[in-house]
């Protein structure tokens, strides 16, 4: 009867983790500022940093890959090879078709490798942060991908009225469903494909990472502070810690290919001649 009690107050020593784990101050001069009774912060933080960093690897690991071009590729370029070939391929010709898909290569491949390196800091030591763990930066980059499938669908549509009829009524309906269906595909390929397109990626990245802390920190506390039976539940919680780092890794890499996977499936439905 008294066990319960004892390991309750002695949990109220770990702070378990949390979205506020998320909201890093900025490197640098701390300014900070209360908007809507939260705690917002001016300046450079290390996602932004992040971004900026993925955007620098990616440019230089393909400017080498493609530097020496050679009929036997090295290691390098056969990476560099394979990447731009899966991405032509699987998420660009297979998705888009064969006559229309080489103009969006070019935006597919940067948005698979942008959002896969973004991803995989979460894992990699001294960096550990998933950038795309913060929502703005993933409605920031939902919305280029919103901008260009709608674009590049008004313009093979042959305009706007065109592209909104393309989009909101489906073949062969016609009388009085079309007053149901109609606000109903408006509301679902118009509005909704890019908050879905954001929710996906920002909540498994957010999720994953919580996870990770958890357990890691959890089993640091429970080893430290934990007595008799409850200290080697510590030891399983840094196991179970070592097991959802490698599951995360593949739900990064997977995550980016969803991502760069349905923008693709959007452009090829807002340039294709049928609904």
């Amino acid at each position: 009867m008294s066990l319960i009690p004892t390991l309750v107050a002695r949990s109220e020593g770990f702070t378990p983790p949390g979205p506020g784990d998320f909201n890093l101050p900025p490197v640098g001069p701390d300014r900070t500022f209360t908007f809507l009774g939260q705690q917002m912060y001016l300046g450079v933080t290390k996602p932004m940093l992040l971004l900026v960093l993925s955007a620098a690897l990616i440019f230089l690991f393909f400017r080498a890959a493609s530097a020496k071009r050679a009929m036997v590729p090295g290691k390098t370029q056969f990476i560099g090879e394979m990447g731009y070939t899966f991405v032509r391929n699987q998420l660009g010709r297979d998705i888009i078709g064969s006559k229309e898909f080489m103009r969006f290569v070019p935006f597919l491949f940067v948005l698979f490798f942008f959002v896969l390196v973004n991803n995989l800091f979460a894992t990699i030591p001294l960096l550990q942060f998933p950038t795309f763990s913060r929502a703005g930066l993933v409605y920031g980059l939902v919305l280029i991908s919103w901008l260009v499938y709608n674009i590049v669908g008004i313009k093979a549509q042959g305009g706007v009225l065109a592209y909104l009829k393309h989009q909101t009524v489906p073949p062969g309906v016609h009388g009085p469903m079309l007053a149901l269906l109609i606000p109903l595909e408006f509301f679902s390929n118009i509005l909704v494909r890019p908050l879905t397109l954001a929710l996906r990626l920002f909540a498994n990245m957010l999720a994953g990472h919580i996870l990770l802390i958890l357990f890691a920190l959890g089993g640091e506390y429970l080893l430290v502070h934990g007595e008799g039976l409850v200290k080697p539940v510590g030891i399983v919680a840094w196991l179970m810690f070592i097991v959802i780092a490698f599951l995360e890794v593949l739900v990064q890499v997977l995550q980016a290919y969803v991502f760069t996977l349905l923008s693709a499936l959007y452009i090829s439905g807002a340039i294709a001649e049928e609904h």
